[in-house]
């Protein structure tokens, strides 16, 4: 099992859409937020994901296909 931090930032039409949950519904990966900033206009999340690498890349492809910026994260930023 691999695990990889990523920063996804979604733009204001994306924010109220549970992008995070399809994800999690379609692909064979664990998710866990790790920190988070929404507000009306735009919103970024620190994800966790878990899983087979391939699927992983698969998820994260999904997301940038959906118009999600996505960064990854080095570290973890909540444990230091």
């Amino acid at each position: 099992m691999a695990k990889q931090r990523m920063k996804f930032t979604f733009e204001q039409q994306l924010i109220k859409e549970p992008l995070i949950w399809k994800l999690a519904k379609e692909f064979s990966v664990v998710t866990n937020i790790r920190r988070a900033d929404v507000t009306e206009d735009r919103g970024w999340v620190v994800l966790e994901l878990e899983g087979e690498l391939e699927e992983i890349e698969r998820s994260l492809q999904w997301m940038q296909d959906h118009g999600v910026r996505v960064d990854p994260v080095p570290g973890d930023i909540v444990e230091g």
